[in-house]
């Protein structure tokens, strides 16, 4: 018994006859998207009145993004984002399947990214995701951007980096 056992472990031990071997297959990288187009500052100054053209904007997204980034309040941003990716979808079965994940990513109480929303907006967005449509999220959408405009926009406006993209 001994001597089987020992048999075993000497064939599990033994190295393999190439590296081959142990390469697990991975996805090739995905092309890097090329890189947004720095707006002029005439067209960053815009932004300022309007978080619907600042989002609109590869440049002005990805801006926002790290500065929210910055201030440890990116969850917004991120949400918003997933629920425009989530409108896309075509297929009930990855709709179903994307609900699921922004609601406990985003929505339940104690989610990891949980975005502040009021309880009854929770409830009407738990009730929409009994039959996911491309609506399902619009009202908690809403008042995240509401949030946005009212409160990140402003601060993001005022911020050093958005005053060195309209000089």
């Amino acid at each position: 018994r001994a001597k089987e056992i020992k048999t075993k472990l000497g064939t599990l031990l033994q190295k393999p006859d190439s590296a081959i071997d142990f390469i697990i297959p991975y996805p090739e990288k995905p092309e890097k998207p090329p890189k947004a187009q720095k707006p002029s500052p005439e067209e960053a100054l815009q932004w300022r009145d309007s978080l619907e053209k600042l989002l609109q904007n590869p440049y002005g997204l990805a801006s926002f993004r790290s500065f929210l980034c910055s201030e440890f309040s990116e969850e917004n941003i991120e949400f918003w984002v997933a629920c425009e990716d989530y409108k896309k979808t075509k297929s009930p079965m990855k709709m179903a399947e994307k609900a699921k994940k922004i609601y406990e990513e985003f929505i339940q109480t104690e989610a990891p990214k949980e975005v502040n929303i009021d309880h009854f907006t929770k409830a009407v967005t738990l009730k929409n995701l009994v039959e996911p449509s491309p609506s399902s999220f619009d009202m908690a959408q809403k008042r995240i951007f509401a949030l946005m405009e009212k409160d990140s926009l402003p601060r993001f406006v005022r911020s050093e980096f958005y005053q060195e993209l309209i000089k």
